[in-house]
């Protein structure tokens, strides 16, 4: 299905549905005049327009037991919130015969972060083994491991996802920092890693949405892995100063060292690399990169975040 076409609509089940991305997702199949389902705990508001499916992710009896109660056959499942092998393991077992073909969002952390030929390839790279990473590619191997099967798979391995619905920051110490903006309007120095250098390639939530929308019942999509990336690269510290000229003020930073940071931090590597991705498999099977400008992108975000705090 090529973005813009007109089509019937589609039955779409989504892993989630009330979480950043997967809320994001929701709202965009709702306005293509798509049919949604959504698989939650029923602990928070669902989209106007989507049905509800209450189960619980980590309980497989839960989701076996609700989806028997469903007599639908989904043109497409997106699994926004798998993370755990076992989560790779349930979705080839419950939409085998269920679904058309299923989107498992991963990750650009699978890459290690260690070595890397950039921009970073699809294949020939090297992968994490462990953390939330090694995680990722675990389900991404063990769909990979499932063919030949009936179950139509993609792999979409975004990068760092932004956009209305999510926390702004994309560096230690201000990664999904609720503070951001007004550290930033008072003038308060933030703490950039590595004074910022690292190179990052942002994802608007509603591109990703789109995408993996565009996915749907294209045949060149099956059993691919694609890497999905925005379409500007600039350092991290640029994204910061974008912020801070959408408030009208000066971006006051201060550098922390890698090498006095990171020891005292392991767990934050992942983002303490250059992410920029090669996308040439994307637009090889027929598919449009993500396009939204960063800068507007974080422009919506920030009004967005503005509104909020001021009850609007």
């Amino acid at each position: 299905m090529k973005k813009g076409s007109v089509t019937s609509p589609l039955r779409i089940l989504i892993l989630g549905g009330t979480g950043f991305l997967s809320g994001t997702l929701a709202r965009v199949a709702l306005a293509r005049t798509h049919k949604v389902w959504c698989v939650t705990r029923g602990r928070r508001p669902l989209p106007p327009g989507a049905t509800g499916i209450v189960a619980d992710r980590r309980d497989a009896s839960s989701m076996e037991r609700a989806l028997l109660g469903m007599d639908v056959q989904w043109d497409l499942v997106v699994d926004c919130i798998g993370y755990e092998p076992e989560d790779a393991r349930e979705d080839i077992q419950l939409f085998r015969g269920r679904a058309d073909h299923l989107i498992f969002v991963s990750t650009d952390f699978v890459y290690s972060h260690e070595r890397r030929i950039l921009p970073v390839r699809e294949e020939g790279t090297a992968y994490q083994s462990e953390g939330y990473g090694g995680l990722k590619r675990s389900c991404e191997e063990i769909l990979a491991s499932s063919r030949p099967s009936p179950l139509r798979w993609t792999i979409v391995r975004p990068t760092h996802i932004y956009g209305p619905g999510s926390l702004l920051g994309c560096l230690p110490h201000h990664s999904r920092d609720p503070e951001l903006p007004r550290r930033i309007a008072t003038h308060s120095p933030l703490l950039l890693v590595g004074g910022g250098h690292f190179l990052q390639q942002p994802v608007h939530a509603r591109d990703l949405a789109e995408l993996c929308l565009d996915i749907a019942g294209r045949s060149e999509a099956d059993h691919q892995i694609l890497n999905v990336a925005g379409p500007d690269i600039v350092e991290s510290r640029e994204y910061y100063r974008i912020l801070a000229e959408s408030l009208g003020v000066e971006l006051i930073t201060k550098e922390t060292p890698v090498a006095d940071y990171l020891p005292h931090h392991p767990e934050q590597s992942p983002l303490l690399c250059h992410r920029i991705y090669d996308m040439q498999r994307l637009r090889s099977i027929g598919l449009s990169p993500p396009s939204t400008p960063l800068r507007k992108g974080l422009a919506d975000q920030l009004h967005h975040l503005l509104q909020e705090d001021a009850g609007i």
